[in-house]
């Protein structure tokens, strides 16, 4: 899988982590990651995941649940108007990716965090979900220089 694509099946966790109990939530990340796999899900997926990619995936998306608290609190300081109680779904989940990414992991540089939530802000979200996206995220970089 190409880092997009694994980027993109940690949203689609996240996404899908707004819907489930914390304790049914590895079940469906079992089966989210089985369909891709097995190629159920080859509409959503290119390429299908190895053991290792997923893995990561799930690693990924255990890491930014935890600390979902303090990025959610960021979002809530930053985005004026909006506080993550009120975001769209996609939005919020889109934000929470690219906020872990731009502060914890210093693997991505934080222009391709940002642009990678955009597309696929472009792709999931509604009409202003890039720009959205695109704002509150460019706030919180200037934040972190």
């Amino acid at each position: 899988m190409k880092r997009t694509e694994i980027r993109e099946a940690v949203f689609m966790l996240l996404f899908l982590s707004e819907f489930y109990d914390s304790e049914l939530l590895p079940e469906q990340v079992d089966l989210y990651i089985g369909g891709l796999q097995d190629g159920r899900l080859e509409e959503i997926q290119t390429s299908v995941p190895r053991e290792k990619e997923a893995a990561y995936i799930r690693e990924r998306l255990n890491d930014i649940l935890q600390r979902k608290p303090e990025i959610d609190s960021l979002l809530d300081e930053t985005s004026e108007g909006w506080r993550t109680g009120r975001m769209g779904k996609v939005d919020l989940n889109l934000l929470r990716l690219a906020v872990y990414e731009i502060r914890f992991d210093e693997d991505i540089p934080t222009g391709v965090a940002i642009n990678e939530a955009v597309e696929i802000a472009k792709k999931y979200g509604g009409d202003h979900s890039a720009s959205f996206v695109n704002g509150i995220l460019g706030k919180i970089a200037r934040m972190e220089t």
